[in-house]
């Protein structure tokens, strides 16, 4: 057996599997869509084996994207847990042959409380799909599974239809970059999402600072002093009119001009790229990388001059990993 040949065509089925289901997507997925934007209470997920982990992602995706979600495991659950179940619910049961014992047992506690129902299954003529209020189909052909039991194409198929539920209410929620960081303060996300330029910027005394009107060897004072390898150029009303670097320094020299008193204006490169204050870090690190820069000067809202941004202080921050 070639098992690189194997592991391809076993990925493709699975690729294909999620084509064809999204072939089968009708009106039910905008009714559940529409159901949970609707929901005072939480989304709670419930499925059983491999059905079960798939279950507990979907949860986790739909909380981290601003829709209360828990899982609730459904043998647990006929043994005490169907307590945290609430009037003002909703449920996502997951089941691809829409039987499982566990999963129909707290069908009937479902239905006297009077919740919504959601289920993902591939039998459309289970107990489960026939006593729920939605259902979404996650039929596979027949064959596409190893003894048509290993749950491989189905619990791929299961999770795009969790994944794609979830970015339909993010995108019908308007839920924004800064939203999601809210839900993820810690670790790199949270640094990419809530670091702005204000708190890794050089400023104050740190911020290399120097007039338009100054000589070359003042500027080569200044980069030296606060070795950052360049300065931000103003004018006499501290407004941002260009930056010098090390590059302009090479190039100046490169020239045969060697004459220090010539005034940086003519050495700077003008109209630099900038941020303002209070926009995010990741903003600057993918203006850095579109425009192959690493150093990026910050202004205030009158486009003077407060600090000035190094690539290396983004990736002392996490920000860049």
């Amino acid at each position: 057996m070639n098992i690189k040949e194997f592991v391809k065509q076993q990925m493709r089925l699975e690729a294909d599997s999620i084509l064809r289901a999204a072939e089968l997507i009708d009106d039910n997925m905008e009714k559940a869509v529409e159901l949970i934007l609707n929901c005072t209470g939480k989304v709670v997920a419930i499925g059983m084996g491999k059905s079960g982990i798939i279950a507990k992602k979907i949860s986790s995706t739909l909380a981290s994207t601003g829709t209360t979600s828990i899982f609730l495991h459904p043998a647990e659950g006929i043994h005490g847990d169907l307590g945290m179940l609430q009037k003002n619910d909703i449920v996502i049961t997951i089941s691809q042959s829409g039987n499982t014992q566990e999963v129909i047992a707290v069908i009937p506690y479902i239905k006297f409380l009077k919740i919504p129902l959601i289920s993902i299954t591939g039998n459309m003529n289970s107990a489960l799909a026939q006593n729920s209020d939605i259902v979404l189909n996650s039929a596979i052909p027949e064959g596409y599974e190893p003894f048509n039991m290993v749950p491989t194409c189905s619990a791929v198929v299961q999770l795009s239809l969790g994944d794609a539920l979830a970015v339909a209410l993010l995108e019908k929620k308007n839920f924004k970059v800064n939203d999601y960081a809210l839900f993820h303060p810690g670790g790199t996300i949270g640094k990419k999402l809530l670091l702005k330029v204000d708190d890794l910027m050089h400023s104050n005394d740190a911020n290399p600072v120097i007039n338009f009107e100054a000589t070359m060897s003042d500027a080569i004072v200044l980069m030296t002093s606060k070795g950052l390898g360049c300065a931000n150029v103003v004018n006499k009303d501290n407004k941002l009119i260009g930056i010098i670097t090390d590059g302009d320094l090479r190039r100046f020299l490169a020239k045969g001009d060697i004459d220090l008193s010539n005034t940086v204006e003519f050495t700077m490169t003008k109209d630099p790229k900038r941020m303002k204050v209070g926009q995010l870090a990741v903003e600057a690190l993918n203006l850095m990388e579109k425009y192959k820069i690493t150093m990026l000067p910050i202004v205030d809202k009158n486009d003077c001059s407060v600090g000035l941004l190094h690539m290396h202080d983004l990736i002392r921050s996490g920000v860049v990993t």
